[in-house]
């Protein structure tokens, strides 16, 4: 097998349960993939994130190049080993880093040009510069290099820049050496506005891709506009391809996006909110912090197998997060992360058997009855 393979198994409205082809194993569709930017879950050992059920992981382009360094990597055996995460790894380009965390950028023809935000240095980064390094990292899933529209935009400007990130994907396509097990996938650009959505997703699709991604999105615009934007650009997308929504990760917003044929999702919420002291549960976010938790004995969910569930009540928690103990952040995203992988099981389930809408409506309506009461 030339790339990676995608079937689909089960289908309930315009979702799809699937399977995604690696050559470092399977990934079960919909599948939420934590993010591990500098080649670490932050907070997590790789043998705990597979616990949670994560087949894939997430690793990071721009920050992996500038520290360690990609031939570092390289000169030890790549990514998996280097991190012992043994699955597939997927790695973003760094477009949105470059946009949101590097300094003095300058975009043109051949690339962007930044300064590093770790130590001032100056980088110079093109799509096939990008492609190497996710060579060089070994990743099994390679993003191509784009630039993340601003928001908000005017639509001439998000035109000029997704039809730059065009160009740039065609560069990209040309610089990816195709091999078995690995696979290159195109993002698609054009911000809210629907023409350049459909421009953008018929132009990756004449170039080909073994999975279509769609970006600039979850940058402000709010959720509704979200949608429709996922409206109009997911029916031009191959339905024999994955489906990969960034950025995205609210539960809700998940469950929206999979009821829109969406079958892959990243975000650092689950592992952010742990440090912080916010858990999820079946009714909603809580913040372990508050004192209604400190005599609380209960565990933050009772239908959760995690370890801060199985072993640790609230009261316990909340007494690690006002002391600052690492281990309260720790628990706490090992909880998050069970729990975006038990609701992707919970999708994977509702989709084969057809009572997705059912599952969709008792969700929102468990989430709107709040923690107050016991679960």
């Amino acid at each position: 097998m030339v790339g990676t393979g995608f079937a689909v198994s089960a289908r309930d409205g315009a979702a799809r349960a699937g399977r995604l082809e690696t050559g470092r194993g399977a990934v079960q569709t919909p599948a939420f993939m934590p993010v591990g930017t500098a080649a670490t879950v932050k907070g997590m050992l790789p043998g705990a994130v597979r616990e949670t059920g994560a087949e894939i992981i997430l690793g990071n382009t721009y920050h992996l190049m500038l520290r360690p360094g990609a031939e570092r990597v390289a000169r030890l055996g790549g990514l998996h080993p280097f991190m012992n995460w043994p699955g597939p790894i997927l790695t973003d380009s760094g477009g949105f880093q470059v946009m949101s965390l590097a300094q003095l950028r300058k975009l043109d023809e051949s690339g962007v040009t930044f300064q590093s935000h770790i130590d001032g240095t100056r980088h110079h980064l093109t799509p096939e510069r990008s492609v190497e390094i996710q060579r060089l990292l070994d990743a099994d899933i390679t993003m191509v290099l784009d630039e993340c529209t601003r928001w908000p935009v005017e639509e001439p400007e998000a035109a000029d820049s997704m039809r730059l990130s065009m160009r740039w994907a065609a560069r990209s396509k040309e610089a990816f050496a195709p091999r078995a097990g690995y696979g290159l996938f195109g993002i698609v650009q054009g911000s809210v506005f629907q023409a350049l959505r459909e421009e953008s997703a018929k132009a990756l699709v004449e170039i080909g891709f073994d999975g279509y991604a769609i970006g600039g999105l979850a940058v402000g615009e709010g959720w509704e506009t979200t949608e429709q934007a996922l409206d109009v650009t997911v029916p031009f997308l191959p339905d024999d391809r994955p489906r990969y929504l960034m950025g995205v990760g609210r539960p809700e917003d998940m469950v929206g996006a999979v009821r829109r044929g969406i079958d892959m999702f990243d975000c650092v919420l689950p592992t952010r909110s742990g440090r912080t002291g916010k858990a999820f549960t079946r009714r909603g976010e809580i913040n372990i912090r508050n004192a209604r938790h400190a005599e609380d004995p209960r565990p933050i969910d009772e239908a959760c197998g995690c370890p801060a569930c199985r072993d640790y009540g609230r009261a316990y928690l909340h007494h690690l997060f006002k002391a600052d103990e690492m281990l309260g952040p720790i628990l706490l995203t090992w909880h998050n992360l069970s729990y975006y992988q038990d609701l992707m099981r919970a999708l994977r389930d509702a989709i084969g058997a057809g009572r997705l809408d059912a599952y969709a409506a008792a969700f929102a309506a468990e989430q709107a009855k709040g923690d107050i009461e016991p679960l």
